[in-house]
């Protein structure tokens, strides 16, 4: 993918579409502030795309990490205990649901649904990045919580208190919405407007969009791989290479014109760095390296990319992690003794914030073909896993050749020396994902029982979560809707498609 770089007057812009969207006059009192009648498509999505790629960008990214182990917590922060102790409440992670449906989706729709009064300008293109994303949104909601609001979600004021839709139910919704978005883009009429650089994320350019569309619909089709329902995976794969988009062919980032000014830095770049001064700030001194994950790209595979997910211990300049543990010795394991996130994804506050790696959507066409839902056997299934692992060295900036790493005859790096081919693809999505989408390796981790040996923390429940609770917030305001809940659902109850 073009590396977009967008003009800086867009950060105006996500500010004036704040305003728009959000804050209508609200001393008004004939107007309804859940839904405001003044704005445009192009001033609202890309703020509904800002919102979009930061909250993957941090929290969900956070989460994932430290659910496949990656990372952890020195000795000298009390921080993140959560993540050791698994203690997982309906108060968690509440930013992921709230932000989906209160920030995101509201402003979707709100581009989904909007209609020129005049005639004069078709919207097709806004409507199908619109459904795009939310497909790909919705995919983790159903992923981490189970069922969710969608056949009466994003009403605004029409419907406050939206019924919770059947997990399986949304998902084959969502793989449908995908189909219509691609036809959106490809059946657009002549006045359909081009969203150019309102589109954070591709710059308007809508062969893309079809790439991601497939792509994430992909996703979705694999998830059911176990769900005994081949046929209808099969079918919908032979519907995408119908429409003849293909899948993306290079990493799906976005990027409003990311600097290093305060509130306009890279998101996750911000959540580790101070604006301006690019300083380490609190959250960068407190997530370190697991002690798992660094024995493992160490010492089990050799693998060149440690020294670019994680950056050398400050006091030894030697890599080392930490277990995840509350209770670890005051010496020998403060941040200044560990390894803290690495130069291949703490790159700059100007760089393109990613969305989906390159590497990622190779991993799950080579798994599709494993299971034998793309054809081509071994040899195309192999081709497209070293070509995933060779994306994965590009993106973090490893200058080794990639060929030297997975030509090792090691379990789980090599093709050759790996039995168990889904096992590997998994395991080598994980180290993948790394800083990224790592919310998928979580997810992946649940499905399938990648990678295995991951250790579990001793102060946990011996357990690891499988989802996440409803937050409060939504319990406390749809409580006829939210479906009941006990604090044991977070390592029991297991996602439909288990």
């Amino acid at each position: 993918m073009k590396n977009i770089k967008m003009k800086k007057t867009i950060i105006f812009l996500f500010a004036l579409a704040f305003l728009s969207v959000s804050c209508d006059d609200f001393l008004d009192v004939n107007d309804n502030p859940n839904d405001p009648a003044i704005s445009t498509p192009s001033l609202t999505l890309p703020v509904a795309q800002q919102s979009f790629v930061a909250l993957n960008a941090r929290t969900m990214t956070t989460l994932g990490n430290y659910l496949v182990v990656n990372w952890s917590t020195p000795s000298n922060w009390s921080a993140n205990a959560i993540y050791s102790r698994y203690n997982f409440t309906s108060s968690d992670f509440t930013t992921i649901f709230e932000t989906s449906y209160a920030g995101i989706f509201k402003d979707l729709t709100y581009v989904e649904t909007y209609e020129d009064a005049t005639g004069a300008v078709d919207y097709s293109y806004y409507k199908a990045i619109c459904k795009i994303i939310k497909g790909f949104q919705y995919q983790l909601l159903v992923d981490l919580y189970g069922d969710v609001p969608y056949t009466e979600a994003n009403l605004r004021g029409e419907n406050t208190t939206p019924a919770y839709d059947d997990a399986e139910t949304v998902y084959k919704s969502v793989i449908e919405d995908l189909a219509v978005a691609v036809d959106l883009i490809q059946n657009a009429p002549d006045n359909a407007v081009d969203p150019g650089t309102q589109d954070i994320i591709y710059g308007g350019d809508m062969d893309h969009w079809v790439e991601f569309a497939n792509t994430i619909k992909l996703r979705m089709l694999v998830r059911l791989s176990n769900t005994g329902q081949d046929s209808y995976i099969t079918n919908q794969i032979a519907s995408i290479d119908a429409n003849g988009g293909g899948y993306i062919t290079g990493d799906v980032a976005a990027n409003p014109g990311y600097s290093s000014s305060a509130n306009k830095q890279q998101p996750f770049w911000d959540y580790y760095r101070t604006a301006v001064t690019g300083i380490q700030n609190s959250r960068g001194d407190y997530t370190v390296a697991s002690e798992y994950a660094i024995t493992y790209l160490e010492t089990t595979t050799n693998d060149p990319r440690l020294s670019r997910l994680y950056a050398p211990a400050s006091a030894s300049g030697a890599f080392k992690g930490t277990q995840q543990i509350t209770t670890l010795p005051g010496t020998g394991f403060t941040s200044e003794d560990v390894s803290k996130v690495g130069p291949g994804l703490l790159v700059s506050a100007e760089e393109d914030q990613v969305v989906m790696t390159l590497s990622e959507a190779l991993f799950i066409q080579a798994e599709a073909v494993v299971r034998g839902y793309i054809s081509g056997g071994d040899s195309v299934a192999r081709d497209l896993y070293e070509s995933a692992i060779e994306a994965s060295f590009d993106y973090l900036g490893v200058t080794t050749d990639a060929e030297d790493y997975y030509d090792q005859p090691i379990l789980n790096v090599s093709w050759d020396n790996s039995p168990n081919k889904i096992e590997a693809i998994i395991t080598q999505k994980w180290v993948a994902l790394n800083g990224t989408s790592s919310i998928e390796s979580w997810i992946d981790l649940t499905r399938t029982g990648y990678p295995s040996g991951l250790p579990i923390p001793v102060e946990s429940p011996g357990t690891r979560p499988v989802r996440l609770l409803y937050p409060s917030s939504e319990i406390a305001r749809n409580s006829d809707n939210v479906p009941a809940q006990s604090s044991d659902d977070v390592f029991t109850n297991y996602p439909f498609w288990k």
